[in-house]
């Protein structure tokens, strides 16, 4: 494994780029073949493909020069098709080709084992259309009769083509998170691994999540490979090597590790925390004083390193703040981190407390004690139930009775855990017409009151915004919860102009909740942004329906931080006196 000042001085991003149009170049071949395109035609881009590959110069530096000709095998109108590409990150002839060749064909490219001529066969013979139906193909045994396939070349297209549809799968920040933190936590036992950090879109704490990535820091990165191909919950090893080894989680995700030397950390860390957009914004800064940053380090105009040990070390080179992964979108954070304005993001220890909790009296799994002790052991100062409202049938809404005999209950709880509280509130369904699921008579016993939709999502855009417009105006209520209703990623956001939402929410004191169940995460980043701007208060709430799902509160605080979010905006940030306050003055409205 090279130094990271060797890689850094040999261009680390420019044989990434080399790379690249090696790629593109044999993509073209690929096609041509599925094209039944001359052979030496086909041979001339895979030569050139190749040829690249082998440079030890950047050629976009090559092309500069005007001196992609040079390159052996590629003529005048190879270099510049390059050119185009290099300039402008696109190939009209490329997407061209994609047009003329079959969509499906070029998918299946993508399963180990599958070449343009078994795709076209594939295609052919049997008209398979997607990857889902090349699985089922293969597991049904039609692959193996075909020639150039049989029983084991068919069992292994079944088998990378289930991974592929895995990969190509989006996971819920819920679901990735946690798998990436066991293995993070068995490898950091290890004495050969000095730091370890999940990165990508994971890191920045995005909804959805592609590939699991995890990065290391060890001088002794053998070791730690093998380490990570004998975790427990390594269902089977992908993929061996000492610097980017793979595995199957029991569950069946993918995990791959990439493991770089201390001196690279700080810059690899950057690099593959992402997102693409903020790179390229940081690249830039580097390159207007001709620096060059890469997932080596951040490089002077002679290849002597500046910084790449830390993050911070980067960003400060760059006269930067450091910037907090979640905001690492290219939103504005660079300008802020130059003019040292970036937010202090709202962080899980300043949360005082839940507002928004269900018990077993209506869909909850655990009973009120459970869920209060469970509360306690988090260190909140206080958790408002939030049982469903009467006309939520299949959540088993609770009555008026109920309530009145769930009342009787938080009071003798009070009195049992002390100086701890618990606020007897409901989650109240907002009905199609925008009035509450209780009379008024009901909501007067609550402490404090939730209104969310539950049901007809169909209604128009004008008839939804009314129908939260005219719930917002309610004065019993506190909350708007989980405000656009979607479900990741099987249910999209129902029709609703949220931007007067919002802007009645501040004129009214009503919060907004950030639902940290992980697959709403609503209200999202770009509006829990907004929200701010507009002087919303909100509320980052767990929704657990369990003692175990209380731990949802630290997704709606990573979707707050993601969204600018500060501790100031978040009313459960308050301690219990000041909570009661705002909650005193919202009764006023009442």
């Amino acid at each position: 494994m090279y130094g990271c000042e060797t890689l850094g001085q040999q261009g680390g991003t420019a044989m990434r780029r080399n790379e690249e149009v090696a790629q593109l170049l044999e993509t073209i071949a690929e096609l041509l073949m599925l094209k039944d395109e001359n052979p030496y035609r086909i041979r001339a881009y895979t030569t050139a493909a190749q040829n690249i590959r082998a440079l030890s110069e950047d050629i976009e530096e090559i092309a500069r020069q005007g001196r992609l000709d040079d390159i052996p095998g590629i003529g005048e109108a190879l270099a510049a098709k390059i050119q185009e590409y290099l300039e402008t990150g696109r190939l009209r002839y490329y997407e061209e080709l994609k047009q003329e060749v079959p969509e499906v064909a070029v998918d299946l490219l993508e399963v180990p084992g599958i070449g343009p001529a078994r795709a076209h066969r594939l295609y052919e013979t049997l008209g398979i259309t997607t990857i889902s139906e090349l699985l089922r193909a293969a597991q049904e045994h039609r692959l193996r009769d075909l020639p150039g396939f049989g029983p084991k070349v068919e069992e292994r297209i079944a088998r990378e083509a289930a991974r592929l549809a895995q990969r190509t799968r989006r996971l819920l920040l819920g679901v990735a998170l946690p798998i990436a933190e066991e293995v993070a936590a068995l490898l950091r036992r290890h004495p050969a691994v000095e730091a370890i950090e999940p990165a990508g879109s994971l890191r920045r704490m995005k909804e959805t999540i592609g590939d699991i990535d995890i990065l290391v820091s060890s001088r002794q990165p053998p070791e730690v490979s093998h380490a990570f191909a004998q975790l427990p919950i390594a269902r089977e090893v992908l993929a061996t090597g000492p610097t980017r080894p793979s595995i199957l989680t029991r569950e069946g995700l993918q995990v791959d590790l990439r493991i770089v030397e201390p001196d690279c950390y700080g810059a690899a860390l950057q690099y593959f925390t992402g997102s693409k957009e903020h790179n390229i914004a940081l690249r830039g800064l580097a390159a207007e004083r001709g620096w060059k940053l890469s997932e080596y380090g951040l490089f002077d105009k002679g290849g002597q390193r500046l910084a790449s040990r830390t993050e911070e070390e980067i960003y400060q080179a760059l006269a930067l703040q450091w910037v907090p992964p979640e905001l690492r979108e290219n939103r504005g954070e660079i300008e802020a981190a130059r003019e040292h304005r970036l937010p202090q993001l709202v962080e899980l220890s300043q949360i005082r407390g839940d507002l928004h909790a269900h018990t077993d009296w209506s869909d909850g799994h655990d009973a009120p004690e459970r869920m209060v002790e469970a509360a306690i052991a988090r260190g909140y100062e206080y958790l408002a139930f939030s049982d469903h409202s009467q006309s939520l049938a299949v959540a088993r809404g609770l009555s008026p009775e109920q309530v009145r005999k769930q009342r009787q209950l938080v009071d003798e709880l009070n009195e049992r855990y002390a100086p701890f509280r618990v606020l007897h509130g409901a989650e109240v369904n907002i009905l199609p017409d925008g009035t509450l699921d209780y009379p008024d008579e009901v909501l007067e016993l609550f402490d404090i009151v939730t209104a969310s939709i539950h049901s007809a999502f169909e209604l128009s855009r004008e008839r939804m915004t009314a129908r939260v417009l005219r719930a917002i105006e309610h004065p019993a209520v506190d909350i708007l919860g989980h405000p656009t209703g979607r479900l990741l990623p099987s249910l999209p956001p129902y029709d609703i102009d949220l931007e007067p939402v919002l802007k009645a929410a501040a004129e009214h004191g009503v919060a907004v909740e950030i639902n940290g169940q992980p697959d709403r995460l609503d209200l999202d980043d770009v509006w829990s942004r907004r929200a701010t701007e507009l002087g919303v208060p909100l509320a980052t709430n767990s929704d657990a329906h369990s003692v175990r799902q209380l731990e949802n509160m630290r997704y709606a605080v990573a979707t707050a931080r993601r969204g600018w979010v500060e501790a100031r905006h978040v009313v459960n940030t308050r301690p219990l006196p000041d909570l009661l306050a705002w909650l005193k003055r919202r009764a006023a409205y009442r």
